[in-house]
């Protein structure tokens, strides 16, 4: 009995790999696209983990099924479809001024035979769109759906340049979306004013989590701010410090301070401040 082969697609709408059942198409690779069908209708996806990256043993869990290989003509209707998307995102806009509905539309998207098309939006609460729903029905051939998202797709979905100027993980790399806490600025000696740790989205930086782990794992070598150390020079009090590069900035007690790798400092016990004392729970 033959074995199951799984292969990963990737949707444009969606930050993680889907799994479809390979079988009869073990050959496919990486960047091939096939059509399949999803919880909304039927699609392309472009393949990211080809089945001979996979063990089928990995996933036990029912899969659909790839239904086929996308042709060139399935790519070349797909394409034409899409130079059709910014003008249908207008025709949306402007029946949404029609109903005068509290929502900002964001991007049209059609599916590949252009049987389906799908309208993001975000709005501040939930929005009665029946009424909208029923004009663009006769506006468009298509069947018509209005997904509402939530800040992370959001800017996922726009893109954009994150606080180190660089392009937006979420739009760039991400599979998933990392679940990032104040709490992990905090630990990682970040400011924590208004938007000081908060992404294009709003919400806490996806690259906390990425570090929170370094931080955790040197939380215990680096002392932390206010916390007492004695050196060659004397006892002083640190009034910086940087986990990263694990030196600290020690004040003395004439004002002089000095920056010093955490080999050269011994903990000589921590300062009783409230803040001290939160940060250790």
């Amino acid at each position: 009995m033959s074995s199951q082969a799984i292969a990963g697609v990737r949707l444009k709408r969606l930050p993680q790999i889907v799994y479809y059942d390979a079988t009869g198409f073990e050959d496919l690779e990486v960047n091939e696209y096939v059509i399949i069908d999803t919880d909304k209708c039927r699609e392309a996806a472009r393949i990211v983990v080809s089945p001979r990256q996979l063990q089928p043993a990995a996933l036990n869990a029912p899969l659909r099924p790839i239904i086929r290989r996308a042709t060139a003509f399935d790519l070349s209707q797909w394409q034409q479809f899409k130079l059709h998307e910014d003008e249908s995102l207008a025709q949306c806009r402007g029946q949404v001024e029609k109903h005068k509905l509290p929502m900002k539309l964001l991007e049209a998207e059609y599916n590949f035979d252009g049987s389906h098309l799908t309208f993001y939006f975000v709005a501040d609460g939930r929005v009665d769109f029946r009424g909208l729903v029923k004009d663009l029905a006769v506006v468009f051939p298509a069947r018509v759906e209005l997904w509402q998202i939530g800040p992370r797709d959001r800017a996922k979905l726009v893109g954009g340049l994150a606080p180190c100027g660089q392009e937006l993980c979420c739009g760039k790399f991400l599979s998933d979306f990392p679940k990032a806490t104040i709490k992990m600025a905090k630990d990682q000696d970040m400011p924590l004013g208004p938007n000081a740790a908060t992404g294009f989205c709003g919400r806490p930086l996806c690259c906390l989590a990425f570090e929170q782990p370094v931080y955790q794992e040197a939380k215990g070598r680096v002392p932390r701010v206010g916390e007492m150390v004695t050196c060659e020079r004397g006892a002083g009090r640190v009034v910086a410090r940087n986990v990263l590069k694990e030196n600290v900035t020690v004040q003395f007690e004439d004002g002089a301070n000095a920056t010093l790798p955490i080999a050269e400092v011994a903990r000589a016990g921590r300062g009783a401040s409230p803040e001290n004392e939160s940060d250790e729970e």
